[in-house]
């Protein structure tokens, strides 16, 4: 216990929970739009049971990020599967009824949560694990302390979103953004992407773009189907 009375110590412990803070903007809207059409007791449970098992994921995701990021393919693959996801949440059934369903779109929700953070936890974690230095008490504490930040910062889209439809639209687009940029950090494009700066932005926006397009003429489809 002797590393509670280091200066080092509190000071990477405030430098990882303020990372967290940095990047959990997008974990957190990732987490209102899986949970949205729940009802809201079922909210708050896969909000907590969500944003819990992510931080478990992301302690084990930074021992081995390093490696990971290594692999050719795998970030092309998490992207498509973020761009995936956007779609989902953006045309997700919402008038689910029953507490069978309610159950299944709650476990649903929380795998979705589950899934989105990992594949978007990829690159942020090694900022993380550079600042805990090793130190693992350091990294679980750190990561621990961001839950309740997660957590207030999803609860605070759910009601955002419910006043304000638009964000669900703004959120899906930012998946697909995210998407998009995995795609392109992927080690197998890492050289061609260093020489055409541009591909970057370029590859978020036509991921953006087109999880919005899609999404939205599966829901005009949808709706004229339903007519």
């Amino acid at each position: 216990m002797e590393f509670l009375n280091s200066a080092a110590f509190w000071i990477g412990l405030v430098k990882i929970v303020w990372i967290n803070i940095i990047l959990s903007g997008d974990n957190a809207v990732v987490i209102a739009l899986a949970a949205r059409s729940l009802p809201p007791a079922q909210q708050k449970k896969a909000i907590m049971f969500g944003s819990g098992a992510a931080v478990v994921l992301r302690i084990v995701l930074t021992i081995v990020a390093a490696k990971l990021l290594e692999l050719s393919f795998l970030q092309v693959i998490g992207g498509v599967l973020l761009l995936w996801i956007g779609y989902q949440l953006l045309t997700g059934d919402e008038d689910e009824e029953g507490e069978a369903k309610g159950h299944g779109s709650m476990v649903a929700a929380i795998r979705t949560i589950l899934i989105a953070d990992l594949v978007m936890s990829l690159d942020n974690v090694i900022a993380v694990a550079a600042t805990a230095q090793g130190n693992m008490v350091l990294l679980v504490l750190g990561l621990a302390i961001s839950i309740p930040l997660v957590i207030f910062g999803s609860t605070l889209m759910i009601k955002l979103m419910e006043r304000f439809p638009v964000i669900i639209t703004l959120g899906a687009a930012l998946i697909g953004w995210v998407g998009g940029e995995t795609i392109v950090n992927d080690n197998l494009l890492h050289g061609y992407t260093l020489a055409h700066p541009w591909l970057h932005y370029a590859a978020a926006a036509a991921g953006a773009t087109l999880v919005v397009a899609v999404g939205k003429w599966m829901q005009i489809r949808q709706s004229s189907q339903a007519a």
